[in-house]
């Protein structure tokens, strides 16, 4: 099998992870495990991960003025991403995260514009507005009467700030990862993002009682932590070696379509017209904003 084959599998492993972990992180909050202990989880987990394997990578020393910008990473990519993705997927759905986590891409233009003055072209100004309808439309008529999903409204608005805050993260750490290796900045921001989350997450953390978990659930905290937290991240490295970025950011548009379909076939959500509306949307936006533009004759 070619090092491109394994990168295509392994691209596509990380999208398929992350659309079932909707579902499967839902599973099990918040009666064995809360949102917030969930964050300590992975944050832990995934800092030990990292660490483990960053003696694999070259030895790096952090120049001082970029610990400033690595804090900041911290706090929106560690903190205020996980802390309100896993506190929306509480109050909310499964569908409604995997729709709403896909306009990270329209944010990203969106915060471009206003932090760094970049230009927005006709076709990504069209894909903002019909994305930004479309999760304004989950935010504002998505409401249901589920058991499971307590205050929709709220938790489809979290998720959109989670995808705000993870936008200005991937704006912020562009310029961190020219100049330093992934596993050296990942075990840092990891690691500070545990420190930072603490206040939050510990008591969360400290009511789980493992012993009355049975091993499905045990289960779910796993995948949640190795596979969602770790993993994906390695294979989105590894497929990145082999194919151009915009080839591995098409795989995300399979993201909404795998959590909506495995949420369905699990008995865990359903499909209504004002979702199917919002998906539509909001994935037309997307492809608007990450498709490239073609150059004027």
């Amino acid at each position: 099998m070619s090092k491109r084959t394994l990168a295509i599998l392994a691209a596509l492993g990380a999208t398929t992870i992350y659309g079932i972990n909707h579902t499967i992180a839902k599973g099990v909050m918040p009666n064995y495990v809360r949102p917030f202990g969930f964050i300590f989880l992975r944050l832990f987990g995934a800092t030990l991960l990292f660490w483990a394997i960053s003696f694999f990578g070259p030895k790096e020393k952090l120049e001082k003025r970029d610990w400033s910008r690595i804090f900041v990473c911290a706090i929106f990519g560690m903190g205020i991403n996980m802390l309100s993705f896993f506190k929306g997927l509480e109050l909310s759905t499964p569908i409604n995260s995997a729709v709403l986590i896909t306009i990270t891409p329209i944010l990203v233009v969106i915060l471009s514009a206003l932090f760094i003055k970049e230009k927005v072209s006709l076709q990504r100004g069209i894909g903002v507005f019909l994305g930004l309808i479309g999760a304004l439309g989950l935010v504002l008529f998505g409401a249901e009467v589920r058991q499971d999903a307590t205050n929709i409204p709220f938790g489809n608005l979290l998720f959109i700030v989670n995808a705000t805050s993870y936008g200005l993260y991937l704006i912020l750490v562009k310029k961190l990862l020219e100049k330093y290796h992934p596993f050296t900045l990942m075990k840092w921001l990891f690691g500070i993002g545990l420190i930072l989350t603490l206040p939050v997450t510990y008591s969360d953390f400290m009511k789980i009682e493992w012993q009355q978990m049975p091993m499905e659930a045990l289960g779910a905290v796993a995948f949640v932590v190795i596979g969602t937290t770790f993993l994906t991240y390695l294979f989105n490295v590894f497929a990145l070696t082999q194919l151009k970025a915009s080839t591995v950011g098409v795989f995300m548009y399979l993201q909404p379509l795998i959590g909506i379909v495995f949420a369905i076939l699990s008995g865990k959500d359903h499909l209504n017209f004002i979702k199917f509306t919002a998906i539509v949307l909001v994935l037309m936006g997307v492809y608007l904003v990450s498709k490239k533009a073609r150059p004027n004759p």
